[in-house]
């Protein structure tokens, strides 16, 4: 039996206290008032007093309207229906396509038991240069892009949806620009990559709670899937968006801030999302890629900040490229001794001399005289941002080894990269 309740104590925005027993936290109600139903979840308890924000705003509800409990957390549908279409944060179709109601899973679930996952040990491809040679990207990994307003971090994660070697891509996109939503389905679709990918969109102009459903809805179904022995790439944009909405109704419910007025648990709602990145051990596995937006580029915001805490490096999106420093995949040395014999001492060295090339950079800003070598670092460096950098590149991996010798045989001789003799003789263009 459903519990229904009446007695609607308090509306303060799109919050409402109820008083009731037997209450679950995050189970959905609905609320009946006569205008029509709209959804509620349960987001705070304070012994009979239940909050619940409602997901479609609470204009029209009344103190006496009807409040019916389901008895559960939110449900979505999952499994191969889902393959190709597009939904709201509360899993309504966007699409024109038909509402789905079977193989509901529940969202918000906990992440998995440390038992049942593997040390992660397989490479993502994604055909960037940056990524791939640099910084691999690890099955199972979770790696936020920290970037700024107007960086074309989009336009990134929809290149890595269109080439990363995985079998599904779930995006989970928060606070999108209703341009941002259409980019991503339209290149998706001319690309052929929608068949593969599942969309749970939040706009801007959307309910504030459908934005913190996002990353639980898409997550859930990505977990559904990996137990299916699926490879699930989950990309999720932007987190910020979803942090915001934390601290709007933090604010709702008059909670005690903490830095810049974000909630006390911060870092506790972020890794409950991220740790659901997993490779299982006898199934598949979830990766995640989540866009961070940083407001005035400060790696410092309380964001940015608890974010470094939980997952394993981060992609720094800075003047349109993946900047060399600062970007870190903590999991890469897993992979990039499998790939091939050179894989660590082309990263190795290209990065070593590309960090001389902006000390030269500097030296010539200041007026110094440039050596030889100077001048051998300046050529270098400019190619490297050209031919590697550049993010029109897109190259797999092997390729972009190749690349790598014949811009190093380019600059200098072989005894100036300072490469082990076995791997000159192998690699370094005749």
């Amino acid at each position: 039996m459903h519990k229904i309740y009446t007695n609607i104590a308090q509306i303060a925005g799109d919050v409402i206290t109820v008083e009731a027993d037997g209450v679950g936290y995050n189970e959905i109600a609905r609320i009946e008032t006569r205008y029509g139903e709209s959804l509620a979840q349960v987001i705070r308890l304070d012994g009979k007093n239940v909050s619940l924000q409602i997901f479609a705003g609470s204009r029209g509800v009344s103190t006496g309207d009807r409040v019916k409990f389901m008895g559960h957390p939110m449900r979505v549908p999952s499994g191969t229906d889902l393959l190709g279409r597009i939904f709201n944060g509360s899993g309504v179709p966007l699409d024109k396509g038909p509402a789905l109601s079977e193989n509901m899973i529940d969202i918000g679930t906990p992440s998995v038991n440390p038992v049942k996952r593997i040390v992660p040990n397989k490479m993502v491809r994604t055909g960037i240069p940056m990524i791939d040679l640099f910084n691999s990207l690890v099955e199972s990994q979770k790696l936020p892009i920290f970037s700024i307003a107007g960086e074309p971090y989009n336009e990134l994660l929809a290149r890595i949806a269109i080439q990363a070697e995985v079998d599904i891509i779930i995006l989970g996109g928060m606070g999108l620009k209703h341009d941002d939503y259409l980019f991503f389905r339209d290149i998706l679709d001319e690309q052929g990559a929608l068949s593969r990918s599942i969309f749970f969109i939040h706009t801007a102009a959307d309910p504030t709670v459908e934005c913190l459903l996002v990353p639980d809805i898409s997550l859930a179904v990505a977990e559904d899937f990996a137990l299916q022995g699926k490879k699930v790439l989950v990309l999720l944009t932007d987190m910020t968006n979803f942090c915001d909405a934390l601290k709007e109704i933090a604010i709702t419910m008059e909670q005690i801030p903490s830095n810049r007025g974000y909630p006390g648990d911060l870092y506790s709602q972020l890794a409950s999302r991220y740790e659901k990145a997993v490779d299982f051990d006898t199934a598949g596995s979830i990766t995640i890629l989540a866009v961070t937006t940083m407001p005035g580029d400060d790696v410092t915001h309380p964001v940015p900040d608890n974010t470094g805490y939980i997952t394993e490096g981060q992609f720094y999106l800075k003047n349109g490229v993946i900047e060399p420093f600062g970007s870190l995949s903590r999991l890469k040395q897993q992979v990039n001794g499998k790939t091939r014999d050179d894989h660590r001492a082309i990263m190795d060295t290209m990065i070593q001399l590309f960090a001389s090339y902006r000390e030269a950079l500097e030296k010539r800003s200041m007026g110094f005289q440039m050596s030889a070598w100077d001048e051998k670092l300046l050529k270098y460096g400019r190619i490297f941002e050209d031919q590697m950098m550049s993010l029109k590149v897109n190259i797999p991996l092997e390729k972009a080894l190749d690349r790598g010798w014949a811009i190093l045989a380019a600059c200098f001789s072989p005894e100036e990269t300072g490469i082990k003799k076995s791997l000159i003789e192998k690699y370094w263009p005749k």
